[in-house]
């Protein structure tokens, strides 16, 4: 069916598009009788490949990157797909209308995205009220995406932080921070080393305290940029390591450009998709070096097959996340890519992820 109506949505200017796909699932997402329909071709469909995250147990290790459903308007119908989990947001604590428009660019022949979105976002409240409202349409794991406002100074950056974690830390499965968008000013200065490591000892001193109130400690995961060097790398991984963090995402998207004469590369903003995966592919071999192996490494950035998936994973990730391979192939992806690994998992005659991973770690 995406096949057929991505003609019309690639007619479409890309956010417009994205908009409307929001909107559909977000109807979907509210009707019990579409969703049973959903589940049918989605999630019933797709190979149960159970593995575990921080302690959560996933029905497979294929996640949603954040920056799809950045309100929660539609997480229980992307569930429905087939994803192992979902990751929404970026929210930040106030609404904010995020960079001008022309902000989102498709380049088809690269099969990548640029995006200056710059965190638009409807703010707290309205995502909290849609969780809590939309919850009860599926058992899914979620996790939340924080980022700070544009118009919080760097130095004031760790109470935005903090103000978010004490909203959605009922509602949450895990919550990422996000450091490493390119897209707001100067937030990217958050993963120097100094800085990062006093917002995420206030984040960890925090969560400890609701971990308390709540009768449950969450996971804590690092968003980070494809553009460190490999001292900044280190730098993270020793701070991950310092507050016991329960993951890092890696990566973002990247603001470098590879050598090419289309002009859409000139765009500013984050690349994504396939331009990116050596990149971030390169960053995760990179932080597995540095990092204790009980810190999980979430592989994101270029994957468009199962063969994409054994890269992440054999440079050091455990998981993995997708968002702009989903726009240009469509739910379909989803079953592809797990049926490819189940296959390959029973050749192997291995039963279980962990052991895949393993497999491939160790090859």
């Amino acid at each position: 069916m995406y096949q057929i109506i991505r003609p019309l949505l690639f007619s479409l200017d890309a956010e417009r598009g994205h908009d409307l796909i929001i909107a559909l699932l977000s109807i979907l997402s509210r009707n019990k009788t579409a969703l049973r329909w959903l589940n049918r071709r989605g999630i019933q469909q797709t190979p149960s490949l159970p593995c575990t995250l921080a302690g959560l147990h996933l029905p497979n290790p294929l996640g949603l990157a954040a920056g799809l459903d950045k309100n929660a308007q539609a997480f229980p119908a992307l569930a429905a797909l087939g994803f192992g989990w979902l990751e929404l947001g970026t929210v930040t604590p106030k609404p904010q209308p995020g960079n001008p428009k022309k902000r989102l660019y498709r380049i088809p022949s690269e099969a990548a995205l640029i995006n200056r979105m710059g965190f638009n976002s409807g703010g707290l409240e309205p995502f909290i009220q849609n969780v809590k409202r939309l919850r009860q349409n599926t058992n899914a794991i979620i996790g939340i995406n924080i980022g700070r406002n544009a118009r919080t100074p760097t130095n004031q950056s760790v109470e935005d932080y903090l103000v978010s974690l004490d909203a959605v830390y009922g509602l949450a499965d895990y919550v990422a921070i996000n450091v490493s968008s390119p897209n707001t000013k100067t937030l990217r200065e958050l993963q120097e080393y100094r800085n990062l490591n006093h917002l995420v000892d206030r984040l960890i001193i925090r969560r400890n305290e609701l971990a308390t109130h709540h009768d449950r400690t969450i996971p804590l995961f690092l968003k980070i940029a494809p553009d460190l060097d490999p001292n900044q790398i280190e730098g993270i991984a020793d701070i991950a390591i310092k507050y016991k963090l329960e993951g890092i995402i890696a990566t973002n998207t990247t603001v470098s450009r590879p050598d090419s004469l289309i002009p859409e590369y000139q765009e500013e903003g984050g690349l994504s998709g396939r331009p990116l995966r050596k990149l971030s592919t390169q960053t995760i071999s990179q932080l597995r070096q540095f990092l204790e192996s009980q810190i999980p490494v979430i592989g994101v950035g270029g994957i468009e097959s199962k063969e994409d998936v054994k890269e992440k994973i054999q440079a050091g990730a455990t998981l993995v996340q997708i968002y702009t391979s989903l726009i240009y192939q469509g739910p379909a992806i989803i079953r592809r890519i797990l049926r490819g690994l189940e296959q390959d998992m029973k050749s192997m005659h291995i039963n279980d992820w962990s052991s895949l991973v393993e497999r491939i770690h160790s090859s």
